[in-house]
């Protein structure tokens, strides 16, 4: 599942790694050309990238063409919900639940993995919830034809060309076989998603049993992604979000993830703790984080939030992932914000992107998905009109922007 998120929000780290001699990008995608050509093409480059025949018959032999891939690619939609839809299905009372007692279960385990990386266990843990509802729902699609398919369509052929490669290297490896190659159906192994290259690069042998394991081993699972993690960027020791209260009167255009202020700043802006406390009188940088606009939820977002964005850069899921984490730290429920604040569905966001591409604002993808392309031209748009510029949309924004 974790692929066909990043793939599809446009994420800004580095997924793919330079592997083998043979430059893979050379291999254009030429929709004239059958699958089975194509196939025998890329069974050539893998060999001279150094796969063995026998990975390569084990994983190649009998694959076949998948249009259904195809259609799921193009069918996603899942972050089109808001915010608060997202995270109050995510991090559901069960999924709570469950989270504190894999933290209890494992505390020596996240604490040898903390001290070894440091990656707190609530973010690990908030992860593995996510992703795969700690290993339940891992996939069920048959992950060598799935990336083949997708490497062969011409929308991203070399982001998935390389993902297979890297797979066949897995099988070469002797860390999975080819029919051990079962996960989501964008191509994610194992029970926190790893791309088959991240597989490669950050995947550790944790329990020591001689070989990394993200499909059955829990130590390996968990270690391995506090290594990717700290790979993104995490600094040991430092918040990631923190649940505030925010003025009225607050200077909106302030509330971006792109601006940072002390957040001793913040508190002489009259952002509060949550409880109503005063904000810590620090330099620690935060930015101001509005997943619903002014009326809603407001976090202080540090630079280990960061991290939450280079795993995925849909902020729905990013925030959710960052507060679910809080909560299993020990934080409360999030404060809901005003009752009717307005939600948004993929037509009516994709209505807002064309009246902003009307005006010149940059939106990314027409979509209908709020992403940060399009939050940034809302947030523009609404300085351009005098209206509190929290990055989220409004009726009245609808109004200017098709009044004048």
């Amino acid at each position: 599942m974790r692929m066909s998120r990043l793939i599809l929000h446009g994420v800004a780290v580095t997924l793919l790694m330079l592997i083998g001699a043979a430059p893979l990008h050379a291999q254009s995608c030429n929709p004239t050309q059958s699958f089975e050509r194509w196939l025998e093409d890329f069974k050539r480059e893998a060999a001279n990238a150094g796969v063995s025949r026998g990975a390569i018959a084990s994983a190649l032999g009998a694959v076949a063409y998948d249009p259904a891939i195809v259609r799921r690619d193009r069918g996603q939609g899942v972050f089109a919900q808001t915010f608060l839809q997202f995270s109050g299905r995510m991090v559901s009372a069960d999924r709570m639940k469950r989270g504190a007692g894999h933290l209890d279960r494992l505390q020596d385990v996240f604490a040898r993995i903390e001290k070894q990386y440091g990656v707190p266990g609530p973010v690990i843990v908030a992860f593995w919830g996510l992703e795969t509802d700690f290993g339940v729902n891992s996939g069920k699609s048959p992950i060598i034809g799935a990336l083949a398919t997708l490497a062969y369509d011409c929308r991203r052929p070399e982001l998935f060309r390389e993902q297979l490669l890297a797979a066949l290297k897995l099988i070469d490896k002797g860390d999975l076989t080819a029919g051990q190659m079962v996960g989501a159906w964008a191509g994610e192994l194992g029970q926190t998603q790893f791309l088959p290259s991240h597989y490669l690069e950050f995947g550790v042998d944790f329990d020591g049993d001689g070989r990394v394991d993200l499909l059955n081993s829990v130590p390996d699972v968990l270690a391995s992604t506090a290594r990717l993690l700290q790979h993104h960027g995490w600094k040991r020791g430092e918040p990631w979000i923190q649940e505030v209260s925010v003025p009225g009167d607050l200077p909106w255009r302030e509330a971006d993830l792109s601006i940072q202020h002390p957040r001793s700043k913040w508190g002489a802006w009259g952002v509060r703790q949550r409880d109503g406390r005063p904000l810590q009188t620090d330099s620690v940088p935060a930015s101001l984080l509005l997943p619903m606009g002014r009326h809603g939820p407001a976090f202080l977002a540090f630079s280990n939030f960061k991290v939450y964005t280079e795993w995925n850069q849909s902020l729905v899921y990013a925030t959710t992932a960052a507060y679910y984490a809080t909560r299993l730290a020990g934080a409360p429920a999030y404060n809901k914000g005003k009752a009717d604040i307005p939600a948004y569905g993929l037509q009516e966001t994709r209505n807002l992107q064309e009246l902003l591409m009307r005006h010149g604002y940059d939106v990314g993808k027409l979509d209908g998905i709020i992403g940060a392309a399009t939050r940034d031209a809302i947030r523009q748009a609404q300085i351009k009109f005098g209206l509190p510029a929290d990055s989220y949309p409004s009726d009245e924004l609808f109004q200017r922007l098709r009044g004048s």
